[in-house]
C-alpha cells in the first residue's frame, strides 16, 4: 500500500458513516515510535488488552509501535487477549535481555538519580559523537541488528498473513521517493518491520523488493489514513510518546535534535489530524449534509508527556529492564486513568479538543 498519492488525491476525505455506540466499543490505535519508551506503549496495551469492554479492530504502527502492533497480533492470533499480553511482555523481556552486555548502560550517577537515561555515560557520549561523524555503513557495515533475531523468534509470518482478528499498518518511508509504504497484514516481513525502526543514523537502510527504506516516522507517526479507509470503527486512540507540544525551549545539543526530529515525525500526523478535526467541524455544524461518504472521527489520546520528559532524551536508548518495567506500569496507570475518564465517550465524541492541539 503505497500512501503518498493517495493522501494528495483524497484529502479531507473520511468515508462511511458514522456508528452507534454500544455496550462494547470498538476503537482503532496509532502507536508512535519512541525507542525504549515504547514501553509505555506496551503497558497502555496490557491494560486495554484487559479490559473486556474494548475491542481493537485496526493498528497503525511506527518504529517502536509497529513492533508492539506485530507482537500484539502475533500473541492474539497464538492465544487471544492473553497470548498478547504475554507476546508483548516476552518481547520487552528479550530486548532488556540482549542489551546486558551493551556499553549503552546508566552510569551509576545515572542510576542513582534515578532517571534511567545515559547522559553520563561514557560511553552513550562517545556513540553519539560517532554516529554524528559516521555513518551506519561504515560503523556496522554487516548490517547487525539485533532485534531482528528477537522478531523471527516471537513472529510466526505465515500466521499472522493469515490473521484478520486485528488489521496491522506498519509505516515505512521510501529513501529514494520519499513516499511513505505501508505494509498490510498479508505483506508483512521481518524487513519490514525492520524497516519501519530504521533510523538512519543508527542502520542501514532496509531493501524490500528492490526498494530501500528507512523510519516510518519521516512520513507517519503513526500515518492516520490506513484507519480511516481499512477500518470501520469512528474513534482512534492516540498512543503518544513524543509530545507533540513541550513546556520548555530545548538547550542542549542532544536535545534540540530530539526536539527537530519529534517536530518532524509529527508533521505529517499533525497534516491528517487538521483534516480530521476539519471535517467533524463541518460535520458538527451539518455543513456537510448528503455527504454520505463522509463520517465523524472521534479522537482520543493517551500519554505522559510531563512524566516521560523527567527521564531524559537519551533513555530512549536505555532499555534497562528497571526503566522499561516502570515504564510499563506507567502506561497501564495512564490507561486505567483514561478507561475511567474518557470510555463513555467511545463512539459518541473525541475526548480532547481538535481544534487547539492541532490547530
Amino acid at each position: 500500500m503505497d500512501g503518498g498519492q493517495r493522501i494528495a488525491d483524497d484529502a479531507g476525505a473520511i468515508p462511511a458513516e458514522r456508528g452507534t455506540p454500544s455496550p462494547s466499543r470498538t476503537i482503532n490505535l496509532a502507536l508512535q515510535g519512541g525507542g525504549a519508551h515504547g514501553a509505555f506503549t506496551w503497558g497502555v496495551l496490557d491494560r486495554f488488552l484487559e479490559e473486556p469492554r474494548l475491542t481493537i479492530e485496526g493498528i497503525s504502527g511506527t518504529s517502536a509501535g509497529a513492533i508492539n502492533g506485530i507482537m500484539l497480533l502475533a500473541g492474539m492470533v497464538d492465544g487471544g487477549r492473553e497470548g498478547a499480553r504475554e507476546r508483548l511482555a516476552t518481547f520487552w523481556r528479550r530486548v532488556a535481555d540482549a542489551a546486558l552486555w551493551s556499553p549503552l548502560q546508566p552510569s551509576p550517577l545515572d542510576r542513582a538519580m534515578g532517571n534511567f537515561n545515559l547522559d553520563h555515560s561514557p560511553a552513550y557520549q562517545a556513540f553519539d559523537l560517532m554516529t554524528r561523524l559516521f555513518s551506519p555503513y561504515q560503523l556496522n557495515p554487516l548490517g547487525v541488528n539485533p532485534l531482528k533475531d528477537i522478531i523471527v523468534e516471537l513472529v510466526d509470518f505465515e500466521r499472522v498473513h493469515a490473521a484478520s482478528s486485528i488489521k496491522l499498518f506498519v509505516n515505512t518511508t521510501n529513501v529514494r521517493t520519499g513516499k511513505i509504504r505501508v505494509f498490510p497484514n498479508a505483506e508483512l516481513s521481518v524487513d519490514a518491520l525492520l524497516a519501519s525502526a530504521c533510523l538512519p543514523s543508527l542502520h542501514r537502510a532496509v531493501e524490500i523488493d528492490g526498494e530501500h527504506y528507512w523510519d516510518g516516522g519521516f512520513m507517519g507517526n503513526p500515518a492516520m489514513f490506513p484507519l480511516l479507509y481499512n477500518c470501520k470503527a469512528s474513534d482512534i486512540v492516540l498512543i503518544e510518546i513524543n509530545p507533540i507540544a513541550i513546556d520548555h525551549v530545548p538547550e542542549s545539543a542532544r536535545e534540540i535534535i530530539d526536539r527537530v526530529n519529534t517536530i518532524s515525525f509529527n508533521a505529517t500526523m499533525m497534516r491528517e489530524m487538521r483534516t480530521i478535526a476539519f471535517v467533524t467541524r463541518l460535520l458538527d455544524q451539518h455543513r456537510l449534509t448528503g455527504r454520505s461518504h463522509l463520517r465523524r472521527i472521534n479522537f482520543h489520546m493517551v500519554e505522559a508527556n510531563a512524566e516521560l520528559a523527567r527521564y531524559g532524551v537519551s533513555s530512549k536508548l536505555s532499555p534497562d529492564w528497571a526503566f522499561l518495567q516502570a515504564l510499563f506500569a506507567l502506561g497501564r496507570a495512564k490507561a486505567s486513568a483514561w478507561l475511567d475518564d474518557n470510555y463513555a465517550k467511545v463512539g459518541v465524541d473525541s475526548s480532547i479538543d481538535l481544534q487547539r492541539l492541532f490547530f
